[in-house]
């Protein structure tokens, strides 16, 4: 039986013995707390951690961009999660990086997006800060749930490679060439517990591997065509509209786009320790980017819509504080979630923090029918 073991166990390791000097391999990853391992490579664990955990199947329902609308075929939070992971790994072979840790950080990038997006993140963020509990940003709130809040507030202990990955993903925040920064445990705790107070760190987070980096790219890869087809298909552009000065550069379809990107990002980069893209790629993405915040992103919701979306979040914090501080036990709060933590949980966060976590893990239709069930009652 030993032999076989050993014989399966290096099957499991063997793609890792043509990767580029410049991937990241399974027996450099770190986890925060140590333990044994088994046939699978760490990576290839973590895969695995993130698709059996809770958050993860709440992103079948959470928002991309549109909210409101009812029709089956626009992108929720789970297709873009996909797009992002398949653009990566794509990337990654072409680059002979670790696959594994490529879509281990795909899959979690997104955990931490609240419902409604990134209107949602934006007033929680406005709560949190109101509260004394630093900045909210999905990047890092995907690592807290992950790190902190998982399998009852103990976490699901992932590599520092996968987390780091996580962390740094945010492809809000472009540039044309992403090399890794070197880290350890400590320093990546400290770069964690920063950005929730400093605005600078949260810009200039750089991931430890370049499969960090190649996620980071893929990111605005992932959403920035198919957030184009979701807006023509809802009437909000035509595709015409799209300035000439970069469609003759990406193409005027997502799969163009994608393709485009992607050959460009890897004639750039292949044998490098770095990931980079042309000049003129660049920067029609860039314009690309400022093209959809002005007629996309801008007109996913009305005024009105964001007015209640606030009323929404404010009503729902307000009313698990009030439970949490009176010991209320027979509230949803404890019911679906408190009772489920841990005591190191329990004992070491606040109150507002406990609602905080609560708020972000929610799919929208949850949201929804928490708020009616509170408001109605």
């Amino acid at each position: 039986m030993a032999k076989k073991i050993d014989k399966i166990i290096g099957r499991m390791y063997k793609n890792e013995e043509i990767l580029s000097k410049y991937a990241s391999k399974s027996r450099e990853s770190v986890r925060l707390i140590q333990e044994e391992n088994d046939i699978r490579p760490n990576y290839f664990r973590d895969i695995d951690r993130i698709i059996h955990s809770l958050s993860y199947t709440r992103y079948m329902d959470k928002t991309q961009v549109f909210s409101k609308q009812k029709d089956d075929y626009l992108s929720k939070r789970m297709v873009h999660v996909q797009l992002v992971s398949k653009i990566a790994r794509t990337i990654g072979r072409g680059l002979n990086l670790n696959e594994d840790l490529i879509e281990a950080i795909a899959l979690g990038h997104d955990i931490g997006h609240v419902p409604y997006g990134h209107v949602g993140e934006a007033i929680l963020n406005k709560i949190s800060l109101e509260y004394n509990e630093g900045m909210f940003n999905h990047n890092v709130q995907s690592v807290r749930t992950l790190m902190n809040i998982e399998h009852g507030g103990q976490g699901i202990n992932l590599s520092l490679q996968t987390l780091d990955g996580i962390l740094c993903h945010n492809g809000e925040f472009i540039s044309d060439k992403y090399a890794p920064k070197s880290k350890n445990i400590a320093t990546f705790l400290k770069e964690y517990e920063k950005c929730y107070y400093d605005k600078a760190t949260l810009k200039h987070l750089t991931p430890m591997t370049l499969e960090g980096c190649v996620v980071r790219i893929s990111d605005i890869i992932g959403y920035i065509g198919r957030d184009i087809e979701d807006a023509i298909k809802l009437g909000i552009i035509k595709k015409e509209e799209i300035p000439k000065n970069i469609t003759d550069v990406l193409g005027d379809t997502n799969k163009s786009i994608i393709n485009t990107v992607i050959l460009d990002i890897l004639s750039n980069s292949i044998d490098k320790p770095y990931i980079k893209m042309s000049k003129d790629i660049y920067n029609a993405i860039i314009n690309l980017k400022k093209f959809n915040y002005e007629f996309i992103y801008a007109k996913a919701n009305t005024k009105e819509d964001i007015k209640n979306y606030e009323t929404m979040f404010r009503t729902l914090f307000n009313k698990y504080v009030f439970d949490i501080e009176n010991n209320n036990k027979n509230a949803r709060i404890f019911k679906v979630y408190l009772n489920n933590m841990s005591d190191e949980y329990i004992n070491n966060t606040s109150t507002y923090r406990k609602a905080i976590d609560y708020i972000s893990g929610m799919t929208d239709l949850y949201f929804n029918r928490e708020y009616n069930y509170i408001k109605n009652k």
